[in-house]
């Protein structure tokens, strides 16, 4: 589950700076950089904070698939 929560947010926040740079100021794109910079960063070194916190909450990776 915690996966999953985390791919939805990464994406959510990722389209949301897209649309708010679009309608709102090229600023945004920053945002855009910010999250790609933290998933390649995770993907190197297995670490990711919005893991930990929701670890915390009592998220669980229980049912975790990627459907391979």
């Amino acid at each position: 589950m915690k996966t999953r929560i985390i791919h939805a947010f990464a994406g959510t926040m990722i389209l949301a700076s897209i649309l708010l740079s679009i309608y709102v100021n090229q600023n945004w794109l920053w945002l855009t950089g910010f999250v790609g910079i933290n998933l390649l960063q995770s993907s190197m070194t297995n670490w990711c904070l919005l893991d930990k916190i929701l670890g915390k909450l009592g998220v669980s990776n229980e049912g975790d698939s990627c459907g391979v």
